[in-house]
Parts: C-alpha cells; structure tokens; sequence
C-alpha cells in the first residue's frame, strides 16, 4: 500500500460504505485507472474483461499477488483453500483484439461490440437481458445482403456471437473450476475480484482507523500526521503504546 496514498484509500473505501456493490467496483476502478480522470462513463463504457484486468493489477499494487481463497466443495462440503496469483490473472484477462466482433451464419452477417460494463448493468435490467443486449452491442446486422433488426437474429447466430464475445473478453465471465482435495468432485465458482478487493479493502481501513485512534489518543497527532508514517515506524509507535 503506497504510503501517501492512504488518505486516497480512505476516502475510497468511506465513499463505498454507502455505495451498492456495482458502486463499490466503480470506485476502486477509477483507482485502478487514474489515468481516466474519473470520468465514469469511459470506465463504464470498456470491456468487462477489461476492467477485471485493471482490479486484479490494483490488488497486486496494494496486497500482492498471493490471493488466499476459500471455497466449499459443491460435492462433500469439505472446506477448500487455495493460492491465486493477481499478477497471472492481470495480465491473462485483458480483451484480446478489436472489440468488434464479426459473425457470419446461415446467410447473417453481423458486427457486434464486446459488451461494457454499462451494457451489462442496463440488460439486466431489462425483462429480456438477452434481448436487451442485443439491441445495445449489435452495431450492424445484414440478412442475406438486406440490413435486419437486431430481435430478429435466430438462436445459432445469438450462439455465435455469445461464443465470439467470450473468445475475444475470456474477463468477462472469470471461473474457477477446483478439484476437492478430500472426493476429488469439481466445484465450478465465479471469481468476483471486486468484491474480494472491496473485502481487503474494508479491513485494511478498519485496521488502519484503529492505528489512528490508538496513536492519536498516546500522542496527541493528528490524522494526517499518522498518515504520514511509514507502516513500519507506524507499527514501532504502537508497540511503545502497548508497553506503556
């Protein structure tokens, strides 16, 4: 965690507090991506795969890449933990190629856009999200040489985009499949890093917040002051507090 970020962090994580967890993700990706300068329409508007990339490289820059996850076996019960490596996922999850997508089936032509965050959240929303996401991502569709309307498209050709979405934003959809250790029974979970970041994120700043008031209350310093220390130095002033 970078020292003179920790203020930053906590203004983060008390923004959150009040936040739905589709919040929460949007704020720790304007962390993520300081370079956007929190306009939240460019970070909605990108590839799902994408904005999961940008989170696991936040929790590398602030945990590191050991990501400790504990999972029931679907099958047994048997409680299950294991390593995952942040850095690994980062780099695997960004979008690979142009975010148009091109099929061709059955005599259709259609050109479709990797789906957004923003997309997502609007077609679930919508009493047909299929539908609705169609509508949203489909930017051109041909029926035997004749433009056609994007409800119209047939269940082989809504497979064939599904397919070519998922090949070209393999982010978009992260799930683990874990052999149980005890009956060797796969159990399939999805791997939602912002609400695992949010999770470390949430304890860091309570952890933190303690270490403000333990040091504030011996010394007298203000918050800013705590801040300012380096953990170690931080850590060496409340352990003198402790043997007072």
């Amino acid at each position: 965690m970078a020292i003179t970020q920790a203020a930053d962090f906590l203004a983060t994580w008390e923004a959150g507090l009040a936040t739905a967890p589709g919040g929460r993700a949007l704020l720790l990706h304007r962390v993520a991506r300081p370079d956007v300068g929190g306009d939240s329409r460019a970070l909605l508007s990108l590839p799902v795969g994408e904005r999961e990339a940008d989170l696991f490289a936040l929790r590398r820059a602030l945990f590191g890449d050991r990501m400790q996850v504990r999972l029931a076996c679907g099958a047994c019960g048997a409680d299950m933990e294991f390593e995952l490596d942040a850095g690994e996922f980062a780099a695997s999850l960004a979008v690979r190629g142009d975010s148009l997508v091109r099929v061709a089936e059955g005599g259709w032509e259609v050109e479709f856009r990797v789906p957004g965050v923003a997309d997502l959240t609007a077609a679930a929303r919508d009493a047909d999200p299929r539908r609705a996401l169609l509508a949203r991502c489909v930017v051109h569709a041909v029926r035997d040489g004749e433009p056609a309307p994007a409800d119209e498209l047939p269940d082989p050709v809504q497979r064939r985009i599904a397919e070519a979405a998922e090949a070209a934003d393999p982010g978009a959809d992260v799930t683990l499949n874990i052999a149980c250790p005890e009956c060797g029974a796969p159990t399939r979970a999805e791997l939602d890093i912002a609400s695992y970041l949010w999770t470390e994120l949430d304890a860091w700043a309570r952890d933190l917040l303690l270490d403000v008031h333990l040091l504030a209350t011996a010394y007298g310093w203000s918050e800013p002051e705590i801040l300012a220390l380096s953990p170690l130095r931080r850590r060496y002033y409340l352990e003198l507090c402790a043997d007072v």
